[in-house]
């Protein structure tokens, strides 16, 4: 259930590994400012001792902003173990960005003032960006059709081990030279 606390009631999660610097922490007081609501739609969310899980981020944006009081959700009962679980995979991004689409129907100013990560390869990381239509439409057809596309997959500690040992079984055992050669075998031979 969401309630509205006092700031000072919540405290920072110094073991959270996730981090926002520079000018997107300064889009996101910015946009804490801007649009207030969104701290009550997306609440932060505390363990049983108001220490955060997910919303570091927000929670030091809401001090920078003024802020004096937040929206929480107390998560109860959960084990240390699924407190860990619970900070990594709120940080964690599933999905992929449709660029078609959001080149095609949404400003590139506003996605961009909204804290979407544009497409590295043309903007600098610690500055602002400025947006160019034509460049940013060059740089991101360039992105879409890449030729050399990247896959990641994420593994706890005990399956990544196991996962390295299997790839280098098959690597040795079908003589192939790294781990794409042994991914297109494996789709090759159990793929649809």
């Amino acid at each position: 259930m969401t309630k509205k606390v006092h700031i000072s009631k919540i405290k920072e999660n110094k073991k959270n590994p996730r981090v926002i610097k520079g000018y997107k922490f300064e889009k996101l007081v910015k946009s804490i400012k801007d649009f207030p609501k969104m701290m009550e739609l997306r609440p932060i969310i505390v363990n049983d001792q108001n220490i955060i899980l997910g919303g570091n981020m927000r929670y030091k944006a809401a001090v920078e902003a003024g802020l004096n009081e937040v929206f929480i959700v107390q998560a109860k009962n959960l084990t240390p173990k699924q407190q860990e679980e619970f900070i990594i995979k709120d940080n964690s991004s599933f999905g992929e960005w449709d660029w078609d689409i959001l080149a095609n129907e949404w400003e590139i100013k506003e996605l961009s003032d909204w804290g979407l990560d544009l497409p590295k390869i043309y903007f600098d990381e610690d500055k602002e960006p400025e947006i160019d239509k034509d460049i940013f439409d060059h740089e991101l057809d360039t992105y879409i059709n890449a030729k050399i596309k990247q896959i990641t997959l994420y593994f706890n500690a005990e399956d990544y081990e196991k996962a390295i040992e299997d790839l280098q079984t098959i690597r040795d055992k079908e003589n192939l030279e790294d781990n794409t050669q042994v991914f297109k075998f494996l789709i090759d031979k159990y793929g649809l």
